[in-house]
């Protein structure tokens, strides 16, 4: 009877053994596509389409959240961190050294025949309000923009990181918020000016003959001569591009995808350095680069020989309609 129970318990030890064993053991791997199965990078990337991604399943509402790979982001990322700095460095420090050399070799354009003496209205109130209001949100979206294409570069040693991220944080506030303003000057700019910049023969004599930046010559112009033409389809198109790509990213995934996204950024930030390099050129314009320029968007007044020299066809116009000379009057 002694030797039966110890029979039994023997059995019973071997089965308990076994028993701990299988379950210490790990389990087969699942069927290959399987839900629980482990699947390495490799065999992922191995199904993804070109241009594509692999996306697996989540129960929230947010199916952007099922992304396990997306190669294109490093793309993206590689374009940001690396290729924008470059566009942006050999554009914007490349538009203000040619600017500067311009200065030097050229100087500015003067009033040939000096100061008359007497004025005549260029812009009235309202154009210069749009104008300036549209200019300021420019400014602030330019710098606001730039801080978060260099900032971690060029700003943050200067200042810190507590500095650095109050800065960047209200500068991010000031961009989404001050693209509303700036948006509604882009189309009322345009439907204000829209008619006196349709391009013309006269336009194509101009360009022929340097626009008077080479030498002393002024071809006749009319209220808007080439030059300032081709800085208005500019600032239009450009303008557009900025706003519709920003949109997209201030409301984001509103009918795009996660790439979408992605190249709205590449867009947005790729038009904004050619656009700031622009207006660079505008700014020096009418302001260092030509004498008189800058009064036509400040007081709305031009002296009457720089409107002569500059846009004779416009000062004949209006003097024609303003009979004998009453729209001059005397400088104060």
């Amino acid at each position: 009877m002694a030797k039966l129970v110890s029979q039994i318990r023997f059995i019973a030890s071997a089965l308990a053994l076994i028993f701990f064993v299988a379950m210490s053991m790990p389990a087969p791997a699942a069927t290959q596509g399987g839900p629980t199965g482990a699947t390495s990078e490799q065999q992922l990337l191995q199904q993804l389409k070109p241009g594509g991604a692999i996306s697996g399943q989540v129960s929230i509402p947010d199916k952007k959240a099922a992304n396990l790979e997306h190669p294109a982001g490093r793309s993206w990322q590689a374009f940001h961190t690396i290729t924008l700095k470059w566009i942006g460095g050999i554009v914007i420090l490349g538009t203000i050294a040619l600017l500067a050399i311009f200065y030097l070799l050229r100087g500015p354009v003067r009033i040939e025949h000096g100061r008359s003496g007497r004025t005549m209205l260029r812009f009235n109130a309202f154009e210069r309000f749009m104008h300036w209001m549209t200019a300021a949100c420019f400014i602030v979206l330019a710098l606001t923009g730039l801080n978060v294409a260099f900032g971690r570069v060029l700003l943050l040693p200067l200042i810190g990181p507590q500095a650095f991220s109050d800065v960047t944080e209200w500068g991010k506030y000031s961009h989404n918020f001050l693209s509303f303003p700036f948006t509604l000057g882009v189309i009322v700019i345009f439907f204000m000016w829209v008619i006196p910049n349709i391009p013309n023969k006269i336009d194509v004599e101009w360009v022929k003959r340097g626009g008077g930046l080479v030498g002393k010559d002024h071809p006749p112009a009319k209220r808007f001569n080439a030059g300032q033409k081709a800085i208005f389809w500019i600032q239009m198109l450009g303008g557009t591009a900025m706003v519709v790509s920003g949109y997209l990213l201030i409301f984001p995934f509103y009918g795009t995808t996660i790439g979408d996204m992605q190249l709205a950024i590449m867009f947005h930030s790729t038009v904004a350095m050619l656009y700031i390099a622009l207006m660079l050129g505008h700014i020096y314009i009418g302001s260092l680069g030509m004498e008189g320029a800058f009064e036509a968007m400040g007081s709305g007044q031009v002296d009457v020989n720089w409107a002569k020299e500059h846009h004779s066809l416009w000062y004949e116009e209006e003097m024609s309609q303003s009979g004998s000379g009453a729209m001059a009057r005397p400088a104060e």
